[in-house]
């Protein structure tokens, strides 16, 4: 298992970070095909992708929960959240644990992907706003286009991605007693 550790709570988005700092970490990472980028600042760890546990009624986009030492995590499809089909299970998936803003608290939600890539360190200069045309989600997910070696990697809007109409669904069914069920029989 491989773990990051968070320097700060708070994620500065590009346009923070161009007055601020010279340049910011991002993790890389495949989902069908692109690569995508989300800031270290928010990441927990990285998990092998294990055994999920359905929750019912709950969107496609949520594939279910786990259990990370007594804590219940959802765990979000982020091929599905983004209107493509669910991420097909191979030996390369990862589950990324992230916190997010929930009110005044924060949740952790972990966030399958195909493949983790690499940290890469993404200078403010190389980082253009989010397109405003001719993306396949939501304009709102994407926080900036960082230019890593010629080529655009998409860096996510994270807080976004998990909207806080998703992290209250999210918070009502970590705390549900059949999630306190789940915790006590992982």
């Amino acid at each position: 298992m491989k773990t990051i550790t968070p320097a700060t709570q708070t994620q500065p988005t590009p346009a923070d970070s161009q007055g601020h700092e010279e340049q910011q970490q991002y993790l890389t990472f495949m989902l069908s095909g692109e690569t995508y980028a989300i800031s270290i600042l928010r990441i927990k760890e990285i998990i092998q992708y294990g055994q999920l546990t359905e929750v019912p009624r709950m969107p496609d986009f949520i594939r279910g929960v786990i259990n990370l030492r007594g804590a219940v995590v959802p765990v979000i499809d982020l091929s599905a959240r983004f209107g493509k089909p669910t991420t097909a299970l191979g030996r390369r998936n990862c589950i990324i644990i992230i916190e997010v803003a929930a009110g005044a608290e924060t949740q952790s939600v972990g966030v399958m992907v195909d493949a983790v890539n690499a940290v890469l360190e993404i200078p403010a200069a190389e980082i253009e706003p989010a397109p405003s045309f001719g993306t396949h989600i939501r304009a709102d997910f994407i926080a900036g286009m960082g230019k890593i070696n010629g080529k655009f990697v998409i860096i996510l809007n994270i807080q976004h991605v998990l909207s806080m109409d998703d992290m209250e669904a999210l918070v009502s069914m970590g705390s549900g007693s059949s999630a306190a069920e789940l915790a006590k029989t992982e």
